[in-house]
């Protein structure tokens, strides 16, 4: 993606630039971590008993385990690592859980969902074809580093992420490949009102509008709709949908004052992720409920 800088007028092109090493872009993340994915870092190089270490681990905000790759050159097999550090990190995840304790995260860990992200300038075909065939999501990320410290994160747009691991490991038998329930949007809708029905299907549609490359993953608690990250999560309920923005208290304009900051008077625990909730279950207020969205989205985009 081209960028350019306006000034008074005039339009000028802001080239990319070339950082030396795997490990310069690895530090960005690791010491950003959360700001660029809304991921808690938990660990640089973690060496594993194979002898191989995953070059950055973490937690999300609902507790999946994440492993993050980086590669640099095009010839990296950085998918096949990643998978390799997920089989073994599902075989030692008492190892994963004292990292968490020591970082005092007070989570429920969700060994049904881990995540492997590779993070790389670009991908070739043959990382586009393993990451199709494979029967669970890795998520592949592009970057680009322009002048004035200008950083870009997207998600490989060739690639279509169709399946959430959340559908490949078990809870009770992580070290398999055993298959289990495919969470879909159906699922979600399958015991609410023909309103709430209606109002998620005129939602869905103007969120997908927004871009191309926005991913609709549904998870065990909510459906997420995302790009690099999620920008906005929405918990289906019977008579109406509760939404999250993900935007930092204090960040979000809400004329219509419809949003709920979950950080005051104190922080409270809740699916999805952000900072602020709002409601919605009456087809008048869907527009207003996408001023926020489209907010959400342009901040994590």
């Amino acid at each position: 993606m081209a960028l350019f800088q306006i000034n008074n007028g005039d339009v000028k092109r802001i080239p990319p630039i070339k950082i030396g090493l795997e490990r310069d872009i690895q530090k960005i993340f690791e010491e950003n971590l959360n700001e660029i994915l809304n991921i808690t870092f938990l660990a640089h190089e973690y060496t594993t008993s194979f002898g191989g270490r995953i070059d950055s681990l973490g937690i999300d905000n609902n507790g999946a385990p994440v492993i993050i790759e980086y590669k640099k050159g095009q010839n990296n097999s950085v998918i096949n690592q990643g998978l390799s550090y997920l089989r073994w990190l599902l075989d030692h995840k008492a190892d994963f859980e004292v990292l968490v304790q020591k970082a005092k995260i007070d989570t429920d860990i969700d060994w049904a969902s881990p995540r492997v992200i590779c993070v790389a300038e670009s991908y070739n075909k043959f990382d586009l074809d393993t990451a199709d065939l494979l029967p669970m999501n890795i998520e592949l990320l592009k970057y680009r580093i322009y002048e004035n410290g200008v950083l870009l994160v997207e998600p490989e747009t060739q690639q279509k992420i169709r399946i959430s691991t959340s559908k490949v490991f078990d809870k009770k038998e992580t070290n398999s490949l055993k298959e289990r329930k495919q969470y879909t949007v159906e699922d979600h809708l399958k015991n609410v009102s023909k309103n709430i029905k209606e109002i998620f299907a005129i939602m869905k549609e103007k969120i997908i509008s927004l871009d191309e490359t926005i991913i609709e993953e549904p998870k065990a608690k909510y459906i997420a709709y995302k790009l690099a990250t999620n920008f906005v999560d929405v918990v289906v309920l019977k008579d109406s949908l509760k939404l999250f923005f993900n935007v930092p208290s204090g960040k979000l304009d809400d004329p219509h004052n419809i949003a709920r900051d979950l950080t005051k008077p104190k922080k409270i625990g809740h699916w999805g992720n952000g900072d602020y909730e709002a409601k919605l279950d009456k087809k008048e207020d869907i527009e207003k409920i996408m001023e926020l969205i489209k907010q959400s989205y342009i901040y994590n985009k």
